[in-house]
């Protein structure tokens, strides 16, 4: 980590501070890290603030959306650009999990490497090829690029953000089976798990993994609306018990094992359109309501929304066609998800596109304690 300086007894990182999409963290190059992974997550640990309810002595936000890592560094991969790793830093534990990916970040990706010289732009519009590297994913990233550098001004607007920005078109590539074994890691659109305290046969569920492994549930089957605010779902103790005991239950079905300490999957009730949308949704992350909704988990659950079997079925509202645009109404707007099937199988997802934006917040330094510095220089 040649680029490191110590100073005072702390040790100086090279960051940037990005918002990338509805989600918001430093970003660091690949090679300002220790290669060490023990020693990276301590790093990352100590400049989120972690583990503190309030991340009160690092850059944490306090919220799982704001306790995010971007780590990106170029392409070693034929055709590959850049690759980037996504690291979600868990706000009361000390835990780093790279395993799920996250779209929002990822928005941010490219506009970190050509703010710091790791590509170059390549007219008004650069668009580059992203690996992610937590699912192996591929995508291509188009940001505006005026007269050599990232623009960030303009008239795109995402729910869940103030004001507007410069868009950002992210084009997946291949999202199914992200993490799982494949779109439907269970084999079916349709799963029935034993709830305690639901009357019937069982609950209802989609399992399913287009980027994001999910277990959806229609909210009307565990005698919710799916219109809930996010606060009152938050303070909605005997449903977040129900959640977790579906979770644990679907994610052995899904071949997952034990993610009693995982963030995946991820666990979202769906409801009817009441916004001129396609399919109402509140999602938790799993434990905490999502303001919004994620980028990966909209592509899943527009996904879920074009499986005839799946619980969608009979709630989504889509227009016929190869092509839908799939509209995913969110606790704070929505979420448009624009898919391409496949001619022969409208039921293959072949594509998922959509639009963010991002912007630079801040660059300099994060400012490691001295424990850390030891912690870390000890795995050099």
């Amino acid at each position: 980590m040649s680029t490191i300086a110590l100073s005072q007894r702390q040790q100086a990182v090279p960051c940037m501070l990005m918002r990338g999409g509805t989600s918001r963290g430093p970003f660091f190059k690949a090679e300002d890290l220790p290669a060490d992974l023990a020693a990276r997550d301590a790093l990352l640990l100590a400049a989120m603030g972690s583990p503190d309810a309030r991340q009160i002595d690092g850059l944490g936000g306090a919220h799982p959306l704001t306790s995010k890592v971007g780590i990106v560094r170029p392409g070693s991969t034929p055709g590959v650009d850049l690759e980037f790793l996504f690291a979600q830093v868990s706000v009361a534990q000390a835990k780093v999990d790279t395993t799920p990916n996250c779209g929002n970040m990822l928005a941010a990706a490219v506009p970190f490497a050509l703010e710091t010289g790791m590509l170059t732009a390549h007219g008004e519009h650069s668009t580059f090829r992203v690996l992610t590297l937590n699912t192996g994913m591929q995508c291509d990233i188009t940001v505006q690029t005026p007269d050599g550098g990232v623009r960030y001004d303009g008239d795109a607007r995402i729910d869940g953000v103030p004001g507007t920005a410069a868009p950002i078109y992210i084009n997946f590539l291949d999202t199914a089976g992200s993490v799982c074994s494949g779109l439907l890691p269970t084999g079916r659109a349709l799963d029935r798990i034993d709830v305690e305290g639901l009357p019937g046969p069982g609950l209802d569920v989609t399992c399913i993994d287009n980027g994001m492994p999910m277990v959806l549930m229609r909210a009307a089957d565990l005698d919710r609306t799916g219109y809930e605010t996010v606060a009152e779902l938050n303070a909605d103790t005997e449903l977040k018990r129900r959640l977790e005991d579906i979770r644990l239950k679907a994610a052995r079905l899904m071949g997952l094992g034990d993610v009693s300490e995982k963030p995946y999957p991820k666990m979202c009730l769906i409801a009817p359109p009441r916004a001129g949308g396609s399919v109402a949704t509140r999602c938790f992350i799993p434990h905490v309501c999502h303001d919004a909704i994620g980028v990966l988990a909209a592509v899943t659950v527009a996904t879920a929304c074009v499986l005839e079997e799946s619980v969608a079925a009979g709630v989504a509202s889509l227009a016929p066609g190869l092509r839908p645009q799939v509209s995913v109404e969110h606790p704070s707007g929505e979420f448009s998800v624009g898919l391409e099937l496949d001619p022969g199988n409208p039921q293959n997802v072949l594509r998922a596109a959509l639009l963010r934006t991002a912007r630079l917040i801040m660059r300099g330094d994060v400012q490691l304690p001295a424990a850390t510095t030891t912690k870390v220089s000890e795995n050099q």
